[in-house]
C-alpha cells in the first residue's frame, strides 16, 4: 500500500572541505541537534530514453535510513514534490508504475543510476523546542547502472557533497529561506541541479541527447532528437524551417501550424500530467483532464486546414470516449453538489423524510462505481493506445498546406466558421417548442459554444486580445446553456430519488419541490438567452477576428 508525503526542501552545493556554520540564530532557529548518520543506497529507474528524468520525476529503490522502500517523486512546484512510497520489493511496484504510465507508455523502467550516500543529519528547532527543519549533509557517490554503465561518453562515476534542508511537518516555508541565507553567507551555493539524479545524469554524461518529455512542445529545454523513432522529429521544426529560409536573422510571424500545434502540445501535456493526479483522486483532477480531452478534440475539428482530419478523426473519437468515461465521476460530483446546495435552501419545515440521507447514499453508491470504472479505464489497453497515438502525433504532426500560411488568416477564419455554426444552433433552439425538443436543441448549442470558445482560445497567440475577449463572451453563453443542461439532468435525478423514496415508503414531497424549482431555474435561463445572445453576437465583436 502506497502512502504520500509532501516534500518541501532546498538544496545547496558545498566544497568538500566546507564547514557547516552555526545555524543557531538563523531566523527562528534556536538550537541545532545531532540526529545521527545514515548510509543510503538508492537505485534509480527510468526508461532507456529517460522519459521520467525529462519530466523531473524520480523512481528509486532505496535501502538504509528510516524510510527504506520504493519512492516515486512527482513535482508540484519549484522545491516542492510529492513522494509516494511503497514497501521494498525486487521490482518496481505496480501502484507506483501506474502513476507514471502516461509518461513511459509501454516501456519498462530499468536501472539507470546508483547513488550511495553518507548522510549526516541535524534537526533545527525553535525556542520552544519544536522541530522546524531537518538539515542533511550528504556525501554522494553516483555510478551508472544496468545497461547505462557502458553508455555515453562521460565518466562512469561522480562524487560530490551537498546540503539538503527539508521542512518538517506543516511548518512555514520561510524557515527554509532564513536557513538558506545563513548557508549562502557561509559559502554554500544554491544547487544548479534540482535533484541528486539530475546531477548524476549530468556529471556522468547520461543526460546528453535526452529527448523532451511527451507533449512538452516546441519551447522545451531539450527538443526531441530528430533521430528518435524514425527520424521524423516533432513536426514544429518542419513548420518553422521554411520561414527561416525566407529571411535569416529576422523574427518571423508565427504560422498557423505554429499556433495550432502549440495548443495541441499544451492539451496533451495536461492529459499526461493529470493522469497520476486522477489516479490519486486529487481534487478537480478528473474535471481538468476531461476539459483537456475536449479542448484537444475540439481543436482537431476546428483546424482542419492545419491538421489532416484523416489522422485526427480516429484520435478524436478516442478522446470522446475518454471524456465520456471521465465524465461518469465528474458528472456525479457536479450533480451531487447542485442537489445538496438546492436542498440546503429548502426550509426545514419542508424537508419531509430522510431526504438528505437518501441523497447521500445515492451519491456514494454512484461514486464507488464511477471511481472503479475510471481506474479501470486508465489501466486498460484502449487508453494506452490513445496515449501512444498522441505521442506519435506530436512526433510527426499530420500537417496540411494551410499550416504554412500566416496564422491570423487561417485561425481567424476557423473561429468565425465555428461561430456561424453556433449562431445557427442558438437560433434553432430559440425557435424550438418548449419541452424536450428545446432542451435537446439548447444542449446542442452548448456544445457548439464550447467548440467556438476553444477555437478562440487556441487562436490567442495569433489574434491577441480580440480572441481573448471573444472567447470570454462565448464562455458566458456556454455557462448559461450549461446551467440549463445541468437543470435537465438534475430533474432526471430528482425523479429517480423520488421513485426510490416512494418504494421505501418515504414521502417524495421534498424531491418534487426541488424538481419544480429546477424547472423554474431552467425557464429563467431560457428567458435570459435571447438578451445575452444579442449582446454576444454583435458584428463588431467578430470584425476584430478578421485579418
Amino acid at each position: 500500500m502506497a502512502d504520500t508525503v509532501r516534500e518541501i526542501e532546498r538544496k545547496y552545493e558545498v566544497d568538500d572541505d566546507a564547514q557547516l556554520p552555526d545555524l543557531a540564530g538563523a531566523g527562528r532557529v534556536a538550537t541545532v541537534g545531532q540526529a545521527g548518520t545514515e548510509d543510503l543506497d538508492a537505485l534509480y529507474y527510468d526508461t532507456p530514453d529517460q522519459r521520467l528524468a525529462a519530466d523531473h520525476i524520480t523512481l528509486r529503490r532505496r535501502t538504509g535510513g528510516k524510510d527504506a522502500g520504493w519512492h516515486l517523486k512527482l513535482p508540484v512546484a519549484p522545491g516542492v514534490r510529492d513522494e509516494v512510497r511503497a514497501p521494498l520489493s525486487d521490482a518496481p511496484p505496480p501502484e507506483l508504475t501506474a502513476l507514471v504510465r502516461s509518461r513511459v507508455l509501454d516501456r519498462e523502467p530499468v536501472p539507470l543510476v546508483r547513488l550511495r550516500t553518507r548522510r549526516t543529519v541535524r534537526v533545527l528547532r525553535d525556542a520552544a523546542g519544536t522541530p522546524l527543519a531537518e538539515l542533511a549533509v550528504d556525501e554522494v557517490r553516483a555510478q551508472r547502472a544496468g545497461e547505462s554503465a557502458t553508455a555515453g561518453a562521460g565518466p562512469a562515476e561522480a562524487r560530490w557533497r551537498e546540503i539538503e534542508v527539508e521542512l518538517l511537518g506543516d511548518g512555514d516555508p520561510a524557515v527554509l529561506d532564513e536557513v538558506g541565507r545563513a548557508l549562502v553567507a557561509a559559502g554554500a551555493r544554491p544547487a544548479a541541479a534540482e535533484s541528486k539524479l539530475a546531477r548524476a545524469l549530468a556529471e556522468t554524461g547520461l543526460d546528453r541527447d535526452r529527448p523532451a518529455p511527451p507533449g512538452a512542445g516546441p519551447d522545451a529545454s531539450r527538443p526531441r532528437s530528430s533521430g528518435r523513432r524514425g527520424g521524423k522529429g516533432n513536426g514544429m521544426a518542419k513548420v518553422k524551417s521554411k520561414s527561416k529560409a525566407k529571411g535569416a536573422g529576422k523574427k518571423q510571424a508565427p504560422t498557423a501550424g505554429d499556433v495550432v500545434l502549440r495548443y495541441v502540445h499544451e492539451q496533451v501535456r495536461v492529459i499526461i500530467e493529470l493522469d497520476p493526479a486522477v489516479r490519486r483522486d486529487l481534487p478537480d483532477s478528473v474535471h481538468r483532464m476531461r476539459v483537456a480531452t475536449r479542448r484537444l478534440r475540439s481543436v482537431f475539428r476546428s483546424y482542419t486546414k492545419v491538421l489532416d482530419r484523416a489522422v485526427t478523426l480516429p484520435i478524436g473519437l478516442e478522446l470522446k470516449w475518454l471524456a465520456a468515461e471521465l465524465g461518469v465521476d465528474r458528472d456525479r460530483e457536479v450533480l451531487t453538489a447542485r442537489l445538496q446546495s438546492a436542498l440546503a435552501e429548502v426550509p426545514r419545515t419542508l424537508r419531509l423524510g430522510p431526504v438528505a440521507a437518501r441523497l447521500r447514499i445515492w451519491s456514494e453508491r454512484r461514486r464507488a462505481g464511477s471511481r472503479r470504472e475510471v481506474l479501470s479505464v486508465l489501466d486498460g489497453p484502449r487508453y494506452l493506445s490513445l496515449l501512444k497515438s498522441l505521442d506519435a502525433l506530436l512526433e510527426a504532426p499530420p500537417l496540411r498546406p494551410g499550416a504554412d500560411r500566416p496564422a491570423p488568416e487561417i485561425v481567424g477564419a476557423a473561429v468565425l466558421k465555428d461561430y456561424r455554426r453556433l449562431a445557427r444552433r442558438v437560433e434553432a433552439a430559440l425557435a424550438a417548442p418548449a419541452g424536450r425538443k428545446r432542451d435537446e436543441a439548447l444542449h446542442g448549442a452548448r456544445k457548439a459554444a464550447k467548440r467556438t470558445r476553444y477555437a478562440a482560445e487556441a487562436a490567442r497567440p495569433a489574434l491577441g486580445r480580440p480572441a481573448k475577449k471573444f472567447a470570454r463572451r462565448i464562455k458566458r453563453v456556454q455557462q448559461l446553456l450549461g446551467d440549463h443542461q445541468d437543470s435537465v439532468v438534475a430533474r432526471g435525478a430528482l425523479r429517480e430519488l423520488a421513485t426510490q423514496a416512494h418504494k421505501a415508503g418515504e414521502g417524495g414531497f421534498t424531491f418534487g419541490l426541488l424538481h419544480g424549482r429546477e424547472e423554474a431555474r431552467a425557464a429563467d435561463r431560457e428567458r435570459e438567452l435571447p438578451r445575452l445572445w444579442k449582446k454576444v453576437s454583435r458584428r463588431k465583436h467578430r470584425a476584430a477576428l478578421r485579418p
